[in-house]
């Protein structure tokens, strides 16, 4: 006999949006500094991720952290479209993050500067990152 009347009701779920509110940390100081919320959150991810290899922390799950540093010495059409995929994979496991345009490559010798704009749920981020061989 299979039990009746412990059903779940057809009822309409209403998703609320969460506050992005994270830790402010102070690269310079080594410190955390208070908290963030909003496109500012969004800068200090971008930053994070950006910073952090990916594969090679386990403390981090495979799909964190960014891949840039394998571009330095290839061949300078090939690292524009590479790069853009790379920031689109890193960037938007980050819920916040819908996107990433106008990416914008400068190698110099074993040095890669990547110019990009971020698009989040609270507006749009100009950011850049250099890479070191």
């Amino acid at each position: 006999m299979i039990p009746t009347g412990g059903s779940i009701a057809n009822e309409t779920i209403e998703y609320i949006e969460q506050p992005s509110l994270t830790w402010k940390l102070d690269p310079t100081k080594e410190r955390i500094s208070g908290r963030l919320d909003g496109l500012e959150s969004v800068k200090q991810s971008v930053s994070k991720i950006l910073q952090t290899q990916r594969f090679r922390h386990l403390i981090y799950t495979p799909n964190y952290g960014a891949e840039l540093d394998k571009l330095i010495g290839m061949n300078p059409v090939f690292v524009k479209s590479e790069a853009t995929r790379m920031l689109q994979e890193a960037l938007t496991q980050d819920d916040r993050i819908t996107g990433v345009e106008d990416v914008r490559t400068t190698t110099t010798g074993d040095n890669l500067l990547v110019e990009f704009t971020v698009i989040s749920t609270y507006g749009n981020l100009e950011m850049s990152q250099e890479v070191s061989g």
